[in-house]
């Protein structure tokens, strides 16, 4: 039996999974994807303290690579249920056929991409929409793109575009970017990139591929039509804890817990852009994990269990 189960290997759960090993935890993580996490697609971090020059996914690897030499066992299987038992362990049940004991639970993980919701969209993934500016940027070299989003995942995504990509539109829903500042400016400085605020992308055009859009400006309702070779989405994420909504609460989706990380369930604890919380960032997902796994091996401790 294990003593902590981590599900999701991004910064949030391979950080616990460091701290939960240094604290003598036989330590299993759980990713369904690829580990990570949301991080892998951002070209250059630039926001956490220490680091310079690194890409999110050479952080990624080295946060994995850390795990793994500590002697956290690593495996690759969606859980989709955990099961409670009643001297108090849990047991997960993952969708390969996975089942594994253990006497605590920290769920970090993560979210996903929030889609348009448009007619259409799902069909042309792939084919002109893309939610990964790094991953597929390569593809429109020396086209005609756009950027749908105002944080900083969608100015960070039209800047590297901006370089490979003959024009690039940003569309963001308000006057104002929510991005950082510097950011922004970096941006704008770039001669081929033009703004449309406040607008919002409000259908598509296609062929078989993505052809252009349509954006209505949200202040008067103005309509104008844009070709395109390519769409970038980069407009907020959604949690993915749907599968234990009837172990533990949820608010709005995400896991309802303090700066603690404590769940209302007994031995669960959660970590990172899955938990309830207002700022979500690469060096409060770390700390999350440590939180939650300082936590657990605490709860562990005084349960003798």
């Amino acid at each position: 039996m294990a003593d902590i189960a981590i599900i999701g290997a991004g910064t949030a759960g391979l950080t616990a999974a460091i701290y939960a090993r240094r604290g003598g935890m036989d330590t299993v993580v759980y990713e369904a994807e690829a580990y990570g996490g949301q991080i892998i697609n951002t070209p250059e971090i630039e926001n956490y303290p220490g680091l310079m020059n690194i890409s999110g996914f050479e952080f990624a690897t080295k946060l994995y690579e850390q795990a793994a030499a500590l002697g956290a066992r690593i495996e690759f299987d969606k859980i989709v249920k955990i099961e409670c038992k009643e001297d108090g362990t849990f047991t997960l049940k993952g969708g390969y056929g996975t089942s594994e004991d253990c006497k605590a639970v920290i769920i970090a993980t993560g979210a996903k991409n929030r889609p348009m919701g448009l007619d259409g969209e799902e069909k042309l993934t792939g084919k002109g929409i893309s939610y990964c500016a790094t991953c597929d940027g390569s593809f429109y070299k020396g086209k005609t793109v756009a950027v749908f989003g105002g944080g900083n995942t969608a100015v960070e995504d039209a800047i590297y575009l901006a370089d490979i990509c003959s024009k690039v539109y940003i569309i963001h829903r308000r006057d104002e970017f929510r991005a950082e500042k510097h950011l922004v400016d970096t941006l704008f400085s770039k001669s081929n990139v033009e703004r449309l605020t406040p607008y919002v992308v409000s259908a598509l055009k296609s062929d078989g591929r993505l052809t252009g859009i349509e954006v209505t400006n949200k202040a008067d309702g103005t309509v104008k039509e844009i070709d395109l070779d390519g769409l970038f989405v980069a407009i907020g994420q959604i949690p993915r804890n749907e599968e234990f909504k009837d172990l533990i609460s949820l608010k709005e989706g995400y896991v309802a817990a303090g700066e603690d990380c404590l769940t209302d369930k007994e031995g669960i604890f959660t970590a990172g852009d899955c938990r309830d919380k207002k700022v979500r960032q690469l060096t409060t997902a770390a700390a999350d994990g440590a939180t939650a796994a300082l936590a657990a091996c605490e709860y562990i401790r005084l349960s003798a269990l």
